[in-house]
């Protein structure tokens, strides 16, 4: 292992990125400090001021906050911002892999990173061949912090546009908690059967919580 009075550069060359903490990590982006801190003393200001002190909050963070912390000017905000993009979108990625649309594990894994830590309910439709090849997707609705609302015929209209043979949805509980209320019992059964008499059949509605689903399907309150 290596030792702490290393600089996260040497570290990385004797023993590997894996080696480094969070907040080398982040250093290492960082790059420089000031005369008051080195860039590690930045990276864990950067850390502090998440609630979970971990690097997910950068990922939340816009850089236009991050530069109200000392010794963060514009480009190492932008930078920083544009890191966090880009695990994300590594992550989507990787996730992309095993995206099968008839595991909900598979989507929640796919969806969790942009939907689980955002303030509002965002509803995603997933559109779907016959084979549960995903054509598209989009965003249906944005809604309050407790709920969004949802045009059943909106989202008829979209998916025939896209040629779509079958539908899913995917949306967020704010509050961390992916147990369907009741109005997301309501919607789902009036957009099932609409779906059964547009033979567009909707395969399932999956609620992403903070780091856990609910699969409507798989729980049972609707069936094939």
């Amino acid at each position: 292992m290596h030792t702490h009075d290393m600089l996260p550069y040497e570290v990385v060359k004797e023993y590997g990125a894996e080696e480094l903490e969070d907040n080398e990590l982040l250093a290492v982006f960082i790059r420089t400090g000031t005369k008051e801190q080195n860039a590690v003393e930045i990276a864990n200001r950067i850390l502090d001021s998440f609630p979970e002190r971990n690097l997910l909050g950068l990922c939340h963070i816009p850089w236009k906050e991050l530069i109200k912390i000392p010794g963060i000017g514009e480009v190492k905000a932008i930078k920083l911002n544009c890191l966090a993009e880009l695990a994300r979108r590594i992550s989507k990625t990787e996730a992309k892999k095993g995206l099968k649309f008839d595991e909900p594990k598979t989507v929640w894994r796919y969806y969790k990173e942009s939907l689980r830590h955002e303030e509002r309910e965002r509803v995603i439709l997933i559109m779907l061949d016959q084979k549960l090849q995903m054509i598209c997707d989009a965003v249906l609705s944005v809604g309050t912090v407790r709920e969004s609302i949802v045009s059943p015929r909106e989202l008829f209209l979209m998916a025939l546009k896209e040629k779509a043979v079958q539908v899913m949805l995917v949306h967020n509980h704010p509050s961390g908690d992916p147990a369907p209320s009741r109005a997301d019992l309501e919607i789902t059964e009036r957009i099932r059967l609409l779906g059964a008499m547009m033979e567009m059949p909707l395969v399932d509605h999956i609620i992403i919580g903070d780091k856990t689903y609910c699969s409507l399907r798989e729980k049972g309150y609707f069936s094939k």
